[in-house]
């Protein structure tokens, strides 16, 4: 273990070993990173632990800066461990430059079959007696790590002492396609919102549609700028500032007649996955609660023809930027994902188990409360509402003060009302 200051805060790097399949525990180890944070007034105090689960899915932890974000409020009550989630950060990688040592398509995505939040939850109950002595802790979970806190209650719930969720109830039981079918209608509305905010976007978005229709940009890393990619910037949309930040994207794409370094330089980091390719990869499985996907996004796309490019291009319509879903085009135009095309072609075909004991839900007896957003755009709140209803004694609260990023950006006020409700003082 290695342990060091920043101001407000002790840290200190652990690191584990765990199966690849828990169904075989003396199987293939891999190993995983976990950095725990202290504050620097109670470093010594025996406080009671907090679990962060990261969302994703395939992005590690925050790297903290002193008591930043929320953590200034966790750490007046608790010791957090920010687990690097399989895969992920300085966990035992898997991308494009580590996935081939594990053979042909078909043995790099039975690999990646043990990277859902059964397997993650499976490494949080194997790591946790080495870290609080047996003592359950309490689970945060962001966004996938909601996803990843009910199936924590779902399969181990002796493990948890209370489970703290913000935007991500999963739907139980929901089809995959159902998912996107409520994604889209709320991915449009967000549309409709930044254009009512910015009506000068909408010639500024069709001028670029444009002109990627007659010549596809080339990015700064070598990926590849088409009008389908340009519309999945509206991922951005679903964060408190995400309008703001297309608004100025927008605001001078062009060098004369031709889209500008700087323009392209911006849309490459916001479209990249070089941060969290498992991100690509594994997405619509992380919603599959039974079955495959068989590329869900792609297919209902089809149900929603206001997201097609060709009203705009040729009449007067406006262009609607997609959320966050993920399309086989983008391991063609995105180098970092190529080389996993055929893996994520079998990942989307692969019939996945359950995720969920909705009995076992029904009965939980563990204090939780859950952040529902009311207009997120990534984890459509009747899902979330629902599940709520379903989970035995989770004190929901729905608001619309926050999006998705609630978390994050509200300098602790949302643990705080979540920590309040799971305690019972409000």
């Amino acid at each position: 273990m290695t342990t060091y200051r920043q101001p407000g805060t002790v840290l200190t790097d652990h690191t584990f070993r765990v199966p690849v399949d828990h169904a075989r525990p003396d199987g293939e180890q891999i190993e995983l990173f976990a950095r725990q944070v202290s504050a620097a007034d109670s470093a010594s105090a025996k406080l009671p632990w907090l679990l962060f689960l990261q969302g994703g899915p395939g992005f590690g932890a925050p790297r903290p800066v002193g008591r930043d974000s929320w953590l200034d409020r966790a750490l007046r009550d608790y010791r957090v461990l920010l687990l690097d989630q399989r895969g992920t950060g300085r966990s035992s990688p898997a991308h494009r430059l580590t996935l081939p040592a594990r053979g042909d398509a078909a043995a790099q995505a039975e690999y990646l079959s043990h990277f859902r939040a059964d397997s993650i939850v499976a490494d949080a109950e194997l790591i946790r007696p080495q870290v609080t002595g047996g003592a359950p802790w309490s689970v945060l979970g962001q966004s996938f790590g909601g996803f990843c806190t009910v199936r924590y209650l779902s399969s181990a719930p002796a493990g948890i002492s209370e489970a703290l969720i913000t935007g991500g109830l999963p739907g139980l039981g929901t089809g995959v396609d159902d998912v996107y079918r409520l994604t889209y209608q709320q991915v449009a509305a967000k549309n409709r919102a930044h254009y009512d905010r910015y009506p000068a976007d909408v010639e500024q978005a069709r001028r670029v549609a444009r002109e990627l229709a007659a010549r596809p940009a080339a990015l700064p890393g070598g990926g590849r700028l088409t009008v389908a990619a340009f519309q999945s910037l509206g991922g951005m949309l679903g964060a408190s500032s995400g309008s703001h930040q297309l608004h100025y994207l927008l605001e001078d794409p062009f060098a004369g007649a031709e889209l500008n370094d700087d323009f392209l330089h911006r849309v490459q980091s916001s479209l990249t996955f070089a941060a969290g390719p498992l991100y690509a990869v594994l997405h619509e499985a992380c919603w599959a609660d039974g079955g495959a996907t068989n590329w869900s996004a792609q297919r209902v796309r089809a149900e929603f023809p206001e997201f097609s490019a060709e009203a705009a291009l040729d009449g007067e319509d406006p262009l609607l930027f997609t959320g966050e879903m993920i399309y086989p085009w983008m391991f063609e135009t995105d180098p970092v994902l190529a080389p996993l095309a055929e893996v994520a072609q079998l990942l989307a075909e692969h019939p996945w188990p359950d995720l969920y004991d909705r009995a076992a839900l029904a009965r939980n007896d563990r204090p939780a409360a859950a952040a529902v957003y009311y207009d997120d755009m990534y984890v459509p709140r009747e899902l979330s509402v629902a599940t709520a209803a379903a989970i035995r004694g989770l004190r929901p609260w729905v608001t619309n003060e926050y999006e998705h990023d609630g978390l994050r950006v509200s300098t602790g006020a949302v643990l705080d009302r979540l920590i309040a409700m799971v305690r019972g003082d409000t």
